[in-house]
C-alpha cells in the first residue's frame, strides 16, 4: 500500500512539473548568480537551467562590472540548452531588450534619456544609451563644430532621440538639442535683465572679419568691427584678442531672435561734435593715408575722422593715374579742408590745394614772348607736346611749326625725346593751356619784309615771272601774285605778256595777310586812285572838263 502511494505522488509531481510553463527561448528571464568564475558569471534561470554569461557584459562602458554570487539580474534567454547542456544566455541583448522599451517610451514622450558616447565611427559617435546603441552625428554633437570630443568621451550626459527604428535597430541622438534648449533658456534669463543702452563686461569668445562675438554670461552678443572704435579698424583683431574682458555697450535687443548688438566707441566722445571747430574750411593738416581706392584716397586727420581725397584733388598735372601711384598707404600727407558734411560724416579734402597751380606759377615766370626749352613728351596730328617746368606741357601747334613749310610736312622733322625750344606765345590758367611757337624763335620775316606796309600803300615791285592769269611779282623777297584783272583799269591792257621779267612796276597794296602771309597788289586800283586824286585837284565830275585835259593838267602841274 505504501509502495502504491509513493507512485501516486511521483507520478503527480511529475504531471504537475510538465504541466509548468517553461520559458520561451528569445525572452528575457530572471535569474539568480550562483558563482562568479574565470571571467564568467554562472546564473540559475530556475526551470533546472543554469547558463554563464561574460562578466563584460555586465559593465557599462568604460566602468569596471558590478556583479556577485547571491545578485539577481535579468538575462535574455538565446537557447535552452547548448551542446553542452547549458543555457545560452545574454546580459547585453536582455539590457538593449529592456533599453529599447524605456527608450520607446521617452521618445514617444518626447523625453530625455541620460547616455555615455563611447566610440567613434565614420560621420559622428556611438552612445551607450543604457543597453541600446544609437548613433551621435557629428553636427550634433555642439553647437559649434567641435574638433576633440576626448573630454565627452564616457561621460554620462543627456540627450535627445531625433529618430528610431526598432526593427532596423537604428537610434538617432542629439546632443546639440539640449545644448541649444539650455542656451535659449539661459539666454531668455540673461537677456531679460538687459536693457538697452547698458554698460556691461564681456569675454570676447570669437573673432570673425565682420566683427567678435562677446559672451555677456551665458549669452553672446556681436560687435561689429564699424562699432569698436570711431577710427577705421580694417580687421577686428587689430585691437581685440580672443579671451579679453571688455566693456561694451547694449546697443539694441532683438526679442524675438534673442540677439543682441553691441559698441566699444559709443563709450567713448564722438570726435565729430568738435570737427566743425578744429578743421575749418580752407585750413590745412597733416593727415595718414588710411586706404586708397580707385576713386581716391582716405586720409584719417585723428582718430575717427577720416576725409576722402577725390581723385580730382589729388594732382594739377596727374590726371589719369590711380590714386595709389601719387599715395602710398600710411603716408603722411598734407591737405586742405575743401567741405565737411556733419550730418553724413564726410569731410572732403584736396592734396593738390597745398601747392600752388603749376599754371599760374609758370604764367608768372614765363610771360608771352619768354623762350623756354624742353623735350618732346607726345607728337599727335595736330602739333607737338613738350615738358616745361612744373611737370607741366605746353603745345606747339601745326601751323607754329615753320614759316616755309607745311605744318603737315615739318612735323616730321621731330622725334619723341628731342630737345626743343619754343616761345609762349599764350598762357590760359583758367583751362589749363599753354601755346608754344617754334617758328617765332626766328621772327616773322613776312613782318619784318613789309615793315611799314598797311591797305593803300604804294610800292614797287619787281616782275619774276609772266603766266596766263596774271604775273608774278616780288617785295623785298616776298612772293606775290597780281590777277590779269589788276593788271590795268583798261580792260584792253589787261594783257600779262605786255610785261617782262625784270620789269619794275608801282602797285597799290589791297589786302595785308598776315596768316596767309601774302600782299594782295592790283596795278587797276593804282590808276584808279591816281584817277580819283586827280579828278579832287583839277576839276570834277560836272564840270565839262574831260578825262584828258584833267590828267594833261595834272601832268603840267607836276612838269612846273
Amino acid at each position: 500500500m505504501a509502495q502504491n502511494a509513493s507512485m501516486e505522488e511521483f507520478e503527480a509531481l511529475l504531471n504537475e512539473s510538465l504541466e509548468m510553463d517553461t520559458p520561451n527561448e528569445g525572452t528575457v528571464v530572471k535569474g539568480k548568480v550562483i558563482a562568479v568564475e574565470a571571467g564568467q558569471a554562472i546564473i540559475d534561470v530556475g526551470y533546472k537551467m543554469e547558463g554563464r554569461v561574460d562578466l563584460k557584459e555586465f559593465a557599462n562602458p568604460g566602468e569596471a562590472p558590478e556583479i556577485a554570487a547571491g545578485d539577481e539580474v535579468e538575462v535574455y534567454l538565446r537557447a535552452a540548452e547548448n551542446a553542452r547542456g547549458e543555457a545560452v544566455l545574454s546580459r547585453e541583448m536582455a539590457r538593449r531588450e529592456e533599453a529599447w522599451d524605456r527608450l520607446e517610451k521617452a521618445y514617444a514622450d518626447d523625453q530625455r534619456v541620460e547616455g555615455a558616447i563611447f566610440g567613434r565611427v565614420k560621420g559622428g559617435f556611438t552612445v551607450d544609451l543604457g543597453g541600446a546603441v544609437a548613433f551621435l552625428p557629428g553636427s550634433q554633437v555642439d553647437v559649434r563644430p567641435v574638433r576633440d570630443a576626448g573630454p565627452l568621451m564616457g561621460l554620462k550626459q543627456p540627450f535627445q532621440i531625433l529618430k528610431m527604428d526598432r526593427r532596423r535597430g537604428n537610434i538617432v541622438v542629439s546632443r546639440r538639442a539640449i545644448l541649444e534648449e539650455s542656451r535659449a533658456e539661459q539666454r531668455a534669463e540673461v537677456i531679460a535683465k538687459l536693457t538697452e543702452g547698458d554698460t556691461v563686461d564681456g569675454v570676447v569668445k570669437n573673432i570673425t572679419e565682420y566683427g567678435a562675438f562677446v559672451d555677456l554670461g551665458g549669452v553672446d552678443g556681436l560687435l561689429h568691427v564699424t562699432d569698436m572704435a570711431w577710427r577705421r579698424v580694417n580687421h577686428p583683431s587689430e585691437i581685440l584678442s580672443i579671451g579679453e574682458t571688455v566693456k561694451v555697450q547694449v546697443i539694441k535687443i532683438n526679442k524675438d531672435t534673442h540677439r543682441i548688438s553691441l559698441g566699444m566707441k559709443q563709450l567713448q566722445e564722438d570726435p565729430w561734435d568738435l570737427v566743425g571747430a578744429k578743421y575749418p574750411l580752407g585750413s590745412v593738416h597733416t593727415g595718414r593715408v588710411t586706404n586708397i581706392t580707385d576713386y581716391g584716397a582716405f586720409v584719417e586727420l585723428e582718430p575717427g575722422v577720416e576725409g576722402l581725397v577725390h581723385v580730382s584733388e589729388m594732382s594739377w598735372t596727374k590726371k589719369n593715374v590711380h590714386p595709389g601711384k601719387i599715395v602710398s598707404t600710411s603716408q603722411e600727407v598734407e591737405v586742405m579742408v575743401l567741405e565737411i558734411d556733419p550730418a553724413k560724416r564726410r569731410v572732403s579734402l584736396g592734396l593738390k590745394q597745398t601747392q600752388r597751380n603749376p599754371w599760374e606759377v609758370f604764367a608768372e615766370t614765363h610771360p608771352v614772348g619768354t623762350e623756354v626749352e624742353g623735350e618732346v613728351k607726345n607728337i599727335t596730328e595736330f602739333g607737338l607736346f613738350i615738358g616745361l617746368p612744373g611737370d607741366i606741357d605746353g603745345m606747339v601747334h601745326l601751323s607754329d611749326l615753320s614759316w616755309d613749310e607745311r605744318g603737315e610736312d615739318a612735323i616730321q622733322n621731330y622725334r619723341k625725346g628731342d630737345m626743343v625750344k619754343a616761345v609762349v606765345s599764350e598762357v590760359d590758367v583758367e583751362k589749363e593751356r599753354i601755346s608754344l611757337s617754334i617758328k617765332a624763335l626766328d621772327g616773322d620775316p613776312f613782318a619784318d619784309a613789309i615793315g611799314g606796309v598797311k591797305r593803300g600803300s604804294i610800292i614797287t615791285v619787281e616782275v619774276t615771272s609772266i603766266e596766263d592769269g596774271g604775273i608774278e611779282v616780288t617785295y623785298d623777297g616776298l612772293k606775290s601774285f597780281i590777277r590779269r584783272s589788276d593788271l590795268s583799269r583798261d580792260r584792253a591792257e589787261q594783257r600779262p605778256e605786255r610785261f617782262s621779267v625784270g620789269d619794275k612796276i608801282d602797285v597799290r597794296v589791297t589786302n595785308v595777310d598776315s596768316k596767309s602771309r601774302r600782299l594782295g597788289l592790283s596795278i587797276k586800283a593804282r590808276e584808279i586812285a591816281e584817277e580819283k586824286e586827280a579828278v579832287e585837284q583839277y576839276g570834277s565830275s560836272d564840270s565839262g572838263a574831260s578825262l584828258g585835259d584833267i590828267l594833261g593838267a595834272a601832268l603840267k602841274g607836276d612838269n612846273d
